[in-house]
């Protein structure tokens, strides 16, 4: 059983590097040969590598003993035989309007090479090594791996290891969008593994919760999201691979987002899901009538609200040539009600109040679901039982005290992403890898990095005070950074006032969540 000590985990590590740059020649090689790489196979250094000593110097800063020929910084968390997932920031092949541009969207495979190093390092020729993602379901996993350099680093690896290395599309379907309108759906394999349910009922940061007009999700049919989120059902689709690991590394990127401020490790796990329709995003309506996808209410906003539902109710049940032809209406539409990169809409504000829920239950249900009750089962849920369960055709979950898997994350922050994140970042050269073993301390540091107060975003507020299968047991001031960087030094309540990066956040988020100096 694994020692839940993830929870007492405040320390937090960033490398700050000399170059803000990516090597640009997979599979990445590092720039020097390290002693404790003495496993590899014989390879010419890449001397525009830096990105991999900075990864090796965060390691450093949280598991002391770079100077040691023996030094395994990573097995006090993987061991051998161990299960490995690797969790990247796999959304999108390219920048939502820049097609050339990605180093800022994505998690780079310099980064992931660096700690699949490791990884091999701890697991001794002993284990299985899988790197997966469920991307935004109208984007294409074989591009994103192949421009980020992933797919070269896992032929590479698998051309000589013992251990070999998985890529795996996580996603039960594939869109294909035109003018931001559905035209194709492609069924996908899926996790091989299958899925699970895991239901919080009322342990969700939902419960209680009514909505007028209902939830939104990711696609067209409102109906999937509300059968999962209503009552005492608060149910999210998790992929067994992930769920099933022993441990997983979580390999976010540094960026701003539309809907909840920033993304970083708490966010990314939104990846780990089957079924991304299962997430609310926002509710339906504006505050006045308890929504959250709009700031005000209006003749407009209400117009939207219902004829947009209406519409894409129609294009969800109707062939698709259909959806074809509503491509010339959403045009039309956004000349009416006004393009989504320069107006406010679909809950792309600091007044969402949904999607943080959402990411902070996902990181309810893989932080205290017990893997070893994944199986399929006719027992009911009792009392007493010692997680909560709900019962789907073919699979049991739970959440409670049991068999666990180990956690770890690294930020990739080299070249960040900064206004319209996730998907439309400007690129921000930070030159940063942040590490620790707890998702809210390294939310918390990350928006203290990028300039932003902690307790203006939900995450890195609210994440902290959980009363249900809490994720932290100290406050946010109480984090500890170490670093490079002496003036980065010390718990994160002492360094508010301290020189960082100034983020320009997405301008649903201007003037809401910037730290006052």
């Amino acid at each position: 059983m694994h020692n839940l000590n993830w929870k007492n985990c405040s320390n937090i590590a960033i490398a700050k590097s000399k170059n803000s740059c990516y090597p640009q020649a997979p599979p990445f090689h590092p720039n020097e040969k390290f002693p404790e790489l003495s496993f590899l196979p014989d390879f010419i250094p890449d001397e525009n590598n830096s990105v991999y000593s900075s990864v090796r110097d965060t390691l450093n800063l949280l598991f002391p003993g770079v100077e040691n020929s023996d030094w395994n910084p990573l097995s006090k968390i993987v061991t051998p035989g161990d299960t490995v997932v690797l969790k990247p920031n796999f959304i999108k092949e390219c920048h939502e309007t820049k097609p050339d541009e990605w180093e800022q969207v994505i998690t780079h495979g310099s980064v992931i090479r660096a700690v699949c190093d490791y990884v091999l390092l701890a697991l001794k020729g002993e284990g299985e090594i899988i790197i997966c993602d469920a991307p935004q379901t109208d984007s294409s996993f074989d591009k994103i791996c192949r421009v980020s350099g992933t797919k070269s680093i896992v032929d590479w690896y698998n051309s000589w290891s013992k251990i070999k290395i998985q890529l795996l599309d996580l996603r039960k379907e594939e869109w294909e969008s035109k003018d931001d309108v559905i035209i194709n759906r492609q069924k996908l394999p899926g996790d091989p593994k299958g899925y699970v349910a895991v239901n919080l009922a009322d342990k969700s940061e939902f419960y209680g919760m009514n909505p007028k007009h209902g939830f939104y999700g990711a696609d067209y049919n409102t109906k999937i999201t509300q059968e999962h989120h209503h009552g005492n059902i608060h149910e999210y689709l998790l992929a067994s691979t992930v769920m099933n690991a022993d441990v997983v590394i979580n390999l976010p990127k540094l960026k701003t987002h539309k809907k909840t401020g920033i993304t970083c490790a708490i966010k990314n796990l939104v990846g780990i899901n089957g079924d991304k329709n299962w997430l609310p995003h926002y509710i339906l309506g504006a505050p006045e009538d308890g929504g959250d996808q709009f700031p005000k209410s209006g003749i407009k906003e209400s117009s939207e609200r219902v004829l947009m539902t209406w519409f894409k109710k129609i294009l969800y049940y109707s062939p698709q040539w259909v959806n074809q032809l509503f491509r010339p209406v959403k045009k039309i539409g956004k000349i009416i009600f006004g393009d989504t990169h320069k107006i406010i809409r679909s809950g792309n504000w600091h007044g969402n109040d949904t999607t943080w829920r959402m990411a902070v239950d996902l990181n309810k249900c893989f932080f205290y679901f017990d893997k070893s009750q994944n199986k399929v089962s006719d027992s009911k849920c009792q009392e007493d039982s010692p997680f909560l369960k709900v019962e789907h055709p073919g699979f049991t979950s739970g959440v409670g005290e049991g068999d666990f898997r180990k956690y770890f994350a690294l930020v990739d922050g080299i070249i960040a992403g900064e206004g319209e994140g996730p998907l439309a970042p400007d690129a921000k050269e930070c030159g940063v890898i942040i590490a620790g073993q707890n998702p809210v301390a390294i939310d918390a540091t990350c928006a203290w990095l990028m300039g932003f107060d902690i307790n203006k975003i939900q995450f890195t507020n609210q994440a902290f005070n959980l009363k249900e299968f809490p994720l932290a047991n100290f406050k946010n001031g109480e984090v500890e950074v170490v670093s490079n960087e002496k003036q980065w030094r010390g718990k994160l309540g002492e360094l508010q006032n301290v020189e960082t990066f100034k983020f320009k956040p997405h301008f649903g988020w201007k003037g809401a969540i910037e730290r006052e100096k």
